[in-house]
């Protein structure tokens, strides 16, 4: 028992160290090239280039990728653990085709004229339109049935998409630019308070989850199994619902859709340090941000002086690392 919480926390202080060393690196690489020896200094001068680059571009744009990362990486990791199912992420119940609707048909009304917070704003209450619609079209005898969430998720975002796809095809072409650039997300997040709610939601969901860790490993039993343990399964899915959603529904509205965090984040975890969710709903948290960080150093830098949207990054390299870890997991001999 003491060996398995040893490798909780080296797995943890990893995980974190390697977070650290990604922050390090992200806010000293870019166009305007930065020494870390130099950073006391720029910060202590508060005036010239380099200290607006840092504290209005870099680190803005770092404190987002954690908090997005993060928040998708663990509500991967909730959702996961109450269906059962290690396909299922936090765009999977249609929360990414609301906020996106949402966001397309203020784009194309041009009320994003009117103030710099109506995208994300919303996105929002696409991504709550959706959560609602689930919710309630789940419920049957007055429990959830989590099976028919997941379908009505799946059904919802065919249908979001497609009246999101007949928005743009009646858009003009600077509109079609707009919602097809906010659709592959971006960190660039100009409004510092956004990017400080953000934070202060991931920290808090990932708080409150953290209460549920024992419940998440009851309910891999099932439902059934997990009620006969004490478990009140029904109140624990649907608050676990609600919460991830809603963390899932901010992270869309501030930083547009970036995929393949909330899937490949939470299995990585799980083949690393196992399903036990009291390490791995923080693994995922921390795993989120990290891979979010590193993702956007390469959107920053690989095609340098321009950028290319983070959402690119993320289905790539998370498409090529999910289908190796595969890969080495049939290859792998089976124990007799």
């Amino acid at each position: 028992m003491r060996k398995k919480y040893l490798g909780w926390l080296l797995f943890g202080l990893g995980l974190l160290a390697a977070l650290v060393c990604a922050m390090l690196y992200s806010v000293s690489t870019g166009e305007v090239s930065i020494a870390l020896s130099d950073i006391p200094r720029i910060l202590s001068s508060k005036e010239g280039m380099e200290y607006f680059v840092l504290t209005q571009i870099r680190m803005p744009r770092i404190v987002l990728a954690i908090a997005v990362g993060g928040s998708l990486g663990l509500t991967g990791s909730i959702l996961q653990g109450v269906y059962r199912n290690p396909l299922v992420e936090p765009y999977t119940l249609g929360i990414s085709g609301g906020a996106s609707l949402g966001v397309a048909i203020v784009i194309v009304f041009g009320l994003h004229t009117i103030n710099m917070l109506m995208l994300p704003l919303a996105g929002f209450i696409g991504a709550l339109a959706t959560i609602f619609l689930v919710y309630t079209l789940s419920i049957r005898k007055g429990s959830l049935d989590i099976n028919r969430m997941l379908l009505i998720g799946v059904m919802i975002s065919f249908v979001a998409s497609s009246a999101m796809m007949f928005l743009m095809s009646i858009s003009t072409a600077e509109d079609l630019h707009s919602i097809v650039f906010w659709i592959m997300g971006s960190l660039d997040e100009p409004n510092t308070q956004l990017v400080r709610l953000m934070l202060g939601v991931s920290l808090f969901g990932l708080c409150v989850t953290y209460l549920f860790a024992r419940p998440l490993n009851a309910l891999q039993l099932g439902q059934s199994k997990a009620e006969h343990l004490g478990i009140n399964a029904s109140t624990a899915i649907r608050i676990l619902f609600v919460v991830a959603s809603l963390m899932a529904g901010i992270c869309v509205s501030v930083a547009g859709v970036i995929g393949f965090v909330g899937l490949i984040i939470p299995h990585l975890v799980r083949i690393i340090i196992g399903s036990d969710f009291r390490i791995s709903l923080i693994g995922s948290f921390l795993g989120g941000g990290l891979f979010l960080v590193v993702s956007d150093v390469v959107a920053r830098t690989i095609i340098a002086p321009n950028e290319l949207p983070i959402g690119v990054i993320t289905g790539i390299v998370g498409g090529l690392i999910f289908m190796v870890v595969l890969s080495n997991m049939r290859r792998k001999p089976k124990l007799s």
